[in-house]
């Protein structure tokens, strides 16, 4: 009887979107912590996690099945910064990093008020 609420779209994506987000933020610690590596080549999220996930979304198959887990990849559209080859650039790692923090706790919100209104509508009182 609780499945269909969170099989609903919003609450899958949200879900989804916020495994991409804990991805992304090892991603980025990875980056940050071989900025001075010599031949560190740049991680993030496989892009195509995020097409399939909008096709997925379009067809109406999010809420079935689990099979769309979010993947680390490197970064091919990153450049090359310093003659060692690295392409890890610190100011926009450390601008990722502010904004996947918000990404994330925008989506614990969504995430959250699915939970609340499960409690409200078991217990008829809210929080």
């Amino acid at each position: 009887m609780v499945d269909p609420i969170f099989q609903s779209d919003n609450y899958q994506l949200a879900r989804k979107l916020m495994d991409a987000a804990v991805l992304r933020q090892e991603a980025i610690s990875a980056n940050i912590a071989n900025v001075e590596t010599p031949g560190y080549r740049r991680l993030d999220i496989a892009p195509n996690f995020l097409a399939q996930l909008k096709s997925r979304l379009a067809a109406g198959e999010l809420g079935g099945g689990d099979g769309l887990q979010p993947a680390l990849a490197e970064d091919s559209a990153a450049r090359v910064v310093r003659p060692d080859g690295n392409t890890v650039e610190i100011e926009r790692e450390l601008l990722a990093l502010n904004q996947n923090a918000v990404e994330h706790e925008f989506l614990g919100e969504i995430v959250t008020r699915n939970i609340k209104q499960l409690k409200l509508a078991i217990t008829g009182r809210p929080s």
